[in-house]
C-alpha cells in the first residue's frame, strides 16, 4: 500500500451539495442523493489485493470518495482510470484530485475497451463500479457488463455496490462468481457484490 502526497481526499467545500444538486437533475444517473459513507468504501475495497493492482478502472466516481481512497492505498506505479459521464463531477475531480496516477476520463463506461487502449493498457487487475445497473437499458447494461468481464486481466475482480440486488442475476449469469456483502451504513444502506469469471 502507498500513499502519495499529491493526493487529498476530495473535500472541498460543496462537494455534497453538488453531488446532491445532480442527483436531482440525474437521479436515475446517481442513485443516491449523498455520495458513499466511509463504511461503504471500506467494504468494498476489502478484497483487493493492493500489491498486485497495477490497472484499476472506477465507473461513475462522482466526487471522488472512492478515487480518492484508491489513490491512497494503490501502488506508486499504478493506474486509476476514472470513467464519468457526468460533465460537473469531470471538472471537479480534475480540480479536486491532481494525483499523477489519475486519469479522469468523460465517457461511458460501455467504451472502457477504448479507454483502456487510449492509455496503453489492454485489462484492467480492478473494476470498481457504482453506477445505478437498475435504471440502465438492459440492452446497454448487457454491453457494459460483458466489455467489463472481457477487460479484466486473470484473476481480476469487479467490484459493485448497488442500492438493490436487481442486477444479481445479470452478474451471475455474466461472471459466474458473486460474492456478496450488505452495508447498512450508508444512505441507501448498499448491496456489496465481488465479480469474478468462473473459470478463476
Amino acid at each position: 500500500m502507498s500513499t502519495n502526497p499529491e493526493t487529498a481526499p476530495a473535500t472541498r467545500d460543496g462537494h455534497v451539495l453538488l453531488f446532491a444538486r445532480n442527483f436531482f437533475r440525474h437521479p436515475r444517473m446517481l442513485g443516491s442523493i449523498v455520495p458513499s459513507s466511509r463504511f461503504l468504501i471500506r467494504e468494498l475495497l476489502s478484497p483487493v489485493d493492493w500489491s498486485r493492482a497495477r490497472v484499476i478502472v472506477e465507473y461513475g466516481p462522482g466526487v471522488g470518495g472512492i478515487t480518492a481512497e484508491v489513490l491512497r492505498r494503490m501502488r506508486a506505479d499504478a493506474l486509476l482510470i476514472a470513467i464519468e459521464m457526468n460533465p460537473d463531477f469531470v471538472s471537479y475531480l480534475r480540480g479536486a484530485l491532481t494525483d499523477h496516477r489519475l486519469r479522469v476520463v468523460e465517457g461511458s463506461a460501455e467504451s472502457v475497451d477504448e479507454i483502456l487502449r487510449r492509455f496503453g493498457q489492454r485489462q484492467a487487475d480492478y473494476i470498481i463500479s457504482g453506477i445505478p445497473f437498475s435504471t440502465i437499458p438492459a440492452p446497454l447494461r448487457e454491453r457494459i457488463l460483458r466489455k467489463t468481464r472481457a477487460m479484466l486481466a486473470p484473476g481480476g475482480a469487479f467490484l459493485v455496490y448497488q442500492f438493490s440486488t436487481r442486477v444479481l442475476e445479470d452478474l451471475k449469469r455474466i461472471f459466474g462468481y458473486v460474492g456478496r456483502k450488505f452495508e447498512p451504513l450508508n444512505v441507501l444502506p448498499a448491496h456489496l457484490f465481488f465479480c469474478q469469471s468462473a473459470a478463476v
